[in-house]
């Protein structure tokens, strides 16, 4: 049988020899002995042997190789020549064969036929086939010769093939029962041994192979890159490949991937990419050696790596020369919507796009990883196991990993930034050395940029590198140092971490940097020694972070002695700094403040030389140089008690006042001698209070003293006849009461963390001396323009919290971040951000009662900081305490409380800290501030120690005593409403009290919506913080009860804060709670289900009246202000925004133009006359962006008629809302009315052209009348918008004129786009073009341009001619 299919496939009729020929040997023996090795073979006696002598080849015997005299085309044509020529032919030619046959019977004869040293012989492929299964299963031979392997090699590239078909046939046939070795020689063969006709057929049969045997996938797919495949018999090969995919061994992975991204066409790019994505599991790729126990671990492990880099390399090969490749990975990942369907392929295929050098490739990579880091889709924990398994990979990306790193660290977006920061953080602990050299020089490029963002976040990571890997870290602590050089543009915070880090380095266990010691000591040398206040300010900063450094070194032991060692080292550092820092009372004070910060945040005991501390107090003798006469006032101390002290803040002030100019510290006698200046005496109270509380913990008996003692000061009377004094007394009582409020607010600092419920009671007390001190301040300063309070933050330059000169009528405004305390907390809360006018009118009722005062807003970084515990006194209840007489007898109970004044004045405090703290979103980056705005950082020096997770955990534990204190003021208002029938301005009301309580409450509002605004909250590691806090709020509505889930809790916290919008005393409160139900609904993820409960209340407010208590009704431009956001909230909640607008515009507006001048609409309160603009501008806004989100709907879509009609009604409701707001301009016609229509009018005209056009195009001939109505109603506008730029040109008002080109330009693309719709709809002949004249906002034409050609514009209406008008009319559709 094999011998019959042999004969069949040799052509007769034609050459004998050469079509059957294959390249190689070709011999003949005839089983004659050779009489020596080199001898010719004796066969050529048989014609097989005469025809190739003749035809110029030589056979040999034995093992020595055949000779070919001549070239082998030559001998190939000889051949043939020969055979034909024969008379016998065509017989002649099966003698040939047989001959041939004969010859390599004998394996060492057939061995010697396939040696390579002769180019192209004789050999029939029939023979071969018939000889390939005798060494089927051999081996290669001791000469290295494999024989199967050699035969199959004599199949390529044949001169021609008689029946390629069969011949196929044969080759799988030999497939199917082969040995895997010679099966995939066989399939990597075929595609040079088959014609381009049996490549598909071919396919076909080893798709189907494919499927059955894996072990074949590697020279499959060889063969199906080298074939010639329609691109659907392509794609189905692929699927088939796609779905082997999770079987094939890990080894042939790279060859299957490289086939499926080299076979795909743009047209399903995206989805086998997403299919591939899927099945391509990396992650047991690092698994996979564990299986394999035979094999050393290492070993291994190294070939798992090396098969995931050649599958890395596959892609980057595909995405680096096909765009489209490229683009359906980054939209693959884009898909992704959940963190935990993320994989290590989406990171790893990000760094391989980036590495790319397509810029397209590269910004989309960072794009994405942006948006999915923001999302919280790729996180910390994904990233980890990145670099965990795949670190040898990942080396090679390492330029794109920096790359990205660098990016995310720059972006203005807190919520990527640590991402970033982990990303340098893995790299250096996973990659080598150089790497880690790269990661440092990047991080201290960023430290050296001076973008306050950027420094902070590099040098956390260095300052953790140096406590993660200090020996690592160690030996790059010469290009840490270089920082030193760019200290210039760093704040007071940045410049500690920086020391912080440095001594690290350089005083650590580790022995490697110890060599930038000296360089330190000189630099901190030479800032102290420096006469300029910024440098000797650096070099303080910078001493006593190195002293806390060095003392880690001696731990316990006492810094006075033993002199010897680091701890002489220590001692000779800080009576350096102590003598530099004699000079002036501000360095000195600025060395207290930071040894106290020493104190507090290291284990150090250290001991303050006593000769900082003054000798003595002043005496209590007045001099009679006192501007002022002396009074002992704020005792809280029994006046009976025998040997009391108090602060003589007077005679400090007095002398002080004395002395100035002169130097503070004086050389008499080889003594020196210096004043007690009273910027000094806050600070070093602090130092000695932090050093009682560390040496007997926490306990402050031994200067408790100093809580309740007097203040030596001056009756305050003398601030009701200020405007009296001279100049130099005015500054000096006010200076008076900067030094008492400091003194106070440092004494609260330090005794409000006491338990003790008497001096729960004076810390309470003081809080209510200071703030009543504030109210004399205010006015004290309101007669005192032009001065310069004395500093009580030093850390700062002084030039950078100069406040701006203040009189009796300086403005009570200032940014919220600056906000001080103060007595009229209104003035100065956030309510003075965002309240109203009516506010104010309140506070000038206020004023005329108390006299004229100014803000401290701006004065604020002239008070004390105080601490994050302060804020525990919130917590503080009704304390009382029993007073006893003489005979030790009950004689009174003495009751305390905080009362609305104090209230005010810690939240007030909490929210600026929070809002300084806690990052709420990209456009409120507040602790990444700009070079050039340090002094927004002045005041929160001991805040900057707290992380921003401490700081929310601490508002955490403050959260139920918040909330009971808004259910206070919630109880309150509603009291006050139901006594006074709902009346707000009932006679009898206490004005004061009724704006104090409105402060606290908009500030316990706005504290709440800091807290969950933190950007932290959305961070993994956070949520269970994010979900302790929800559970405050849930307990406040049902107590007990099993433990809630996130949606839970979410859903019962919005319900307890939905129950406070009955109460709201303003709006700009009733804004302030609308803000927050939306950010609380925002942390589940499903804000579409509290849509319509936020929409619903929103609404309410804009429907409501809001009146002040003197009964006149809120406005002003921060009323405006409060009233546009609160209605953006509306229309950006509500279900249909169409349905609103056109509510609002058409029943609330006709309301107003109906009403009398001063009155409102009845439908909607909040508008009249002076808010029109407000809700015109909100809803042009809100209408131009509600029709950028109609989706164009593609050519599929809109052949549905429902689709269809749903859209066309959608863009009628549109363009009607749309004509009613432009209309509106002919009764408001002022300036910014105007400036607002003709800006979203061009808008609205251009989002109509690009997405309502192609659906009219579409629409027309199945709803030809919905498109006249639509069309007819749009002219109107845009007549209305031509006469608009009509009138702006008249009026030559640059602000309006400026919309007018682009607005005319995009009014006749419309007038050509309709035209162009109705040609394709074959009604060109509709159409007509004419002129339009120029007219006003009165219909009146422009005379100064009759001669003049006008614009163009489209008449989309009827042709009737009583409806046209002969100057208007540009374009008529006759339908």
């Amino acid at each position: 049988m094999m011998r019959k299919k042999r004969r069949s496939s040799v052509d007769k009729s034609e050459s004998a020899a050469p079509p059957d020929v294959s390249k190689s040997k070709k011999s003949r023996t005839t089983g004659h002995q050779s009489k020596t090795t080199a001898q010719e073979d004796t066969s050529i006696d048989s014609v097989f042997g005469q025809f190739l002598h003749e035809a110029g080849v030589i056979l040999r015997q034995g093992s020595t190789s055949n000779e070919i005299a001549v070239d082998q085309v030559v001998f190939q044509k000889r051949l043939q020549q020969r055979l034909k020529k024969s008379p016998r032919y065509p017989s002649i030619v099966q003698e040939f064969i047989t001959g041939l046959e004969s010859h390599i019977e004998d394996p060492e004869r057939f061995r010697n036929c396939l040696l390579p040293c002769v180019p192209r012989l004789v050999l029939v492929i029939n023979t071969l086939f018939e000889k390939l299964p005798e060494f089927m299963f051999d081996g290669a031979g001791e000469d290295g010769l494999n024989i199967p392997r050699v035969i199959v090699n004599q199949l390529k590239w044949l001169d021609r093939i008689i029946d390629s078909k069969e011949l196929a046939g044969k080759l799988m046939q030999l497939v199917s029962v082969a040995s895997v070795e010679i099966q995939c020689d066989i399939i990597t063969s075929l595609p040079e041994i088959l014609e381009d006709s049996q490549h598909s057929d071919i396919a076909r049969e080893l798709n189907a192979l494919l499927q059955e045997n894996t072990q074949l996938t590697v020279p499959i797919l060889d063969a199906f890159s080298s074939l010639n495949l329609s691109s659907t018999l392509l794609a189905e090969v692929r699927v088939s490949v796609m779905a082997t995919l999770s079987a094939v061994q890990l080894e042939d992975l790279p060859v299957v991937v490289k086939f499926i991204l080299h076979s795909i066409s743009p047209s399903d790019a995206l989805e086998v990419v997403c299919d591939l994505r899927k099945k391509l599991e990396l992650e047991l790729c690092v698994l996979h050696p564990v299986l394999h126990a035979s094999q050393s671990r290492m070993k291994t492990s190294s070939s798992s790596q090396d098969s995931v880099a050649l599958v890395l390399d596959g892609i980057k090969s595909a995405v680096r020369f096909q765009k489209t490749t490229s683009e359906a990975w980054l939209k693959a990942i884009e898909n992704v919507d959940t963190a935990e369907d993320h994989k290590v392929i989406d990171l790893l295929v990000l760094f391989i796009l980036h590495s790319t050098n397509a810029n397209h490739s590269r910004r989309g990579a960072e794009r994405v990883l942006k948006v999915k880091v923001r999302a919280g889709q790729i996180q910390e924990a994904l990233l980890q196991k990145t670099f965990r398994g795949y670190a040898q990979v990942m080396r090679g990306y390492f330029p794109s990993i920096l790359a990205l790193a660098q990016s995310l660290l720059r972006s203005p977006d807190p919520c990527v930034v640590p991402f970033g920061g982990h990303m340098y953080r893995l790299s250096f602990t996973a990659f080598d050395s150089y790497c880690q050299q790269e990661v440092v020089g990047s991080l201290v490029t960023h430290v050296c940029s001076g973008v306050g963002g950027e420094v902070d976040v590099a040098l956390e990571l260095l300052c953790g590198l140096v406590t993660e890997k200090p020996s690592e870290m160690a030996l790059y602590a010469v290009f840490v140092k270089g920082i030193l050089d760019y200290m210039e543009n760093l704040t007071p915070q940045q410049i500690r971490r920086l020391f912080h880090l440095l001594s690290g380095l350089a005083f650590g266990q580790q022995q490697q940097g110890t060599h930038i010691q000296d360089d330190m000591h000189i630099v901190v040398r030479k800032q102290l020694s420096s006469t300029v206040p910024k440098y000797k300010r650096i070099g303080i900063i910078g001493a006593v972070m190195v002293v806390g450094s060095m003392g880690l070194l001696v731990e316990t032991m006492p810094l006075i002695f033993p002199l010897s060692g680091e701890t002489y080292c220590v001692t000779a550092l800080l009576e350096l700094v102590r003598s530099c820092s004699e000079s002036s009372p501000e360095a000195a004070a600025l060395y207290y403040d930071e040894l106290a910060n020493l104190v507090l945040t290291c284990t150090l005991d250290p001991l303050v030389p006593s000769n900082n501390l003054p000798s003595s107090l002043p005496p209590l003798v007045c001099p009679r140089s006192f501007p002022f006469p002396a009074c002992m006032m704020y005792n809280l101390d029994d006046e009976e008690s025998q040997g009391g002290i108090a602060i003589n803040l007077l005679q400090l002030l007095s002398d002080d006042l004395q002395h100035k100019g002169e130097l503070w510290s004086q050389t008499v006698n080889n003594k020196t001698q210096r004043r007690v200046s009273p910027l000094c005496l806050s600070p070093f109270f602090r130092l000695l209070r932090l050093c009682e509380e560390q040496q007997h913990q926490g306990d402050l008996e031994e200067i408790d003293a100093l809580l309740g003692c007097p203040l030596i000061l001056t009756d305050m009377d003398v601030v009701e006849k200020s405007e009296s004094l001279s100049k130099p007394e005015r500054e000096f009582l006010c200076g008076l009461l900067f030094q008492t409020i400091n003194w106070f607010r440092e004494v609260v600092n330090a005794f409000c963390s006491q338990k003790d419920p008497e001096m729960k009671m004076k810390v309470v007390t003081r809080l209510q001396n200071i703030t009543y001190l504030q109210t004399l301040l205010e006015r004290t300063l309101a007669a005192t323009p032009g001065y310069s309070p004395p500093l009580a933050n030093f850390d700062g330059e002084s030039t950078e919290v100069a406040p701006v000169s203040s009189s009796s009528a300086a403005p009570k405004k200032g940014k919220k971040s600056k906000k001080a305390p103060a007595k009229n907390p209104s003035a100065d809360s956030s309510q003075l951000e965002e309240g109203t006018e009516a506010e104010e009118t309140q506070q000038e009722k206020v004023q005329e009662a108390t006299r004229p005062g100014v803000s401290l807003v701006s004065y604020r970084h002239f008070f004390r900081e105080l601490d994050m515990e302060v804020l525990s006194v919130l917590q503080c209840g009704l304390l009382s305490r029993s007073l006893l007489d003489s005979e030790l007898h009950s004689k009174v109970r003495e009751e305390v409380q905080l009362g609305p004044a104090e209230l005010v004045f810690l939240l007030e405090d909490m929210w600026r800290k929070l809002e300084f703290s806690l990052t709420a979103a990209p456009a409120k980056r507040v602790p990444f501030f700009k070079v050039g705005h340090t002094h927004t950082l002045v005041g929160f020096s001991h805040l900057q120690q707290k992380s921003p997770k401490d700081i929310a955990a601490c508002c955490v534990q403050l959260l139920p005593t918040l909330c009971t204190h808004l259910e206070n003021c919630h109880n309150h208002f509603q009291t006050l409403l139901s006594e006074n029938q709902g009346v707000v301005d009932a006679s009898g009301l206490d004005v004061r009290e009724h704006q104090l309580l409105s402060s606290a409450y908009q500030l316990l509002l706005q504290v709440l919506h800091t807290t969950f605004s933190w950007s932290g909250f959305s961070q993994p590691e956070h949520r269970g913080l994010l979900k302790k806090t929800l559970g405050v709020l849930a307990d406040r509505l049902k107590e007990g009860g099993p433990e809630l889930t996130m949606d839970q809790l979410i859903k019962n916290s919005f319900e307890y804060l939905l129950n406070f919008h009955s109460t709201v005393p303003s709006l700009s409160i009733a804004l302030c709670l609308s803000q927050l139900l939306s950010t609380v609904a925002d942390r589940g993820g499903h804000q579409a289900t509290y849509r319509e409960q936020t929409a619903t209340l929103a609404r309410r407010f804009l429907c409501q009246e809001w009146v002040t208590t003197s009964g006149d009704r809120e406005k002003g431009p921060k009323h405006n202000e409060t009233l546009q956001t609160l209605l953006s909230i509306y229309l950006e909640h509500t279900d249909d925004v169409l349905k609103a607008v056109e509510e609002i515009a058409g029943e609330g507006i006709p309301e107003l133009l109906n009403s009398a001048k001063d009155a409102s609409s009845r439908t909607w309160p909040t508008l009249n006359r002076l808010t029109f603009l407000v809700f015109y501008k909100g809803m042009m806004g809100v209408l131009e962006k509600a029709v950028r989100k109609i989706p164009p709907g593609t050519l599929l879509t809109l052949c549905c008629v429902q689709v269809m009609s749903e859209k066309l009604l959608t863009w009628n409701l549109a363009v009607r809302d749309f004509h009613i707001l432009v209309n509106l301009v002919k009764v408001f016609d002022n300036r910014p009315v105007l400036n607002v229509c003709l800006k979203y009018g061009r808008l609205f005209l251009e989002s109509f052209l690009k997405l309502g056009m192609p659906l009219l195009d579409f629409s027309f001939k199945k709803h030809k009348e919905d498109v006249q109505s639509l069309l007819k109603t749009f002219q109107l506008s845009t007549r209305q918008l031509h006469h608009m730029c009509g009138h702006s040109k008249i009026r030559q008002d640059t602000i309006l004129t400026n919309h007018v080109p682009a607005l005319k330009k995009s009014l006749e693309q419309f007038v050509y786009r309709v035209k162009a719709m109705l040609t394709l709809n074959h009604c060109q002949e509709a159409f007509w073009l004419g002129n339009l004249k120029n007219r006003d906002l009165k219909g009146e034409e422009i005379l100064s341009q009759r001669s003049q050609g006008s614009d163009e514009e489209e008449e989309a209406g009827s042709p009737l001619p009583q409806e046209q008008s002969e100057d208007e009319v540009l374009a008529i559709i006759d339908f």
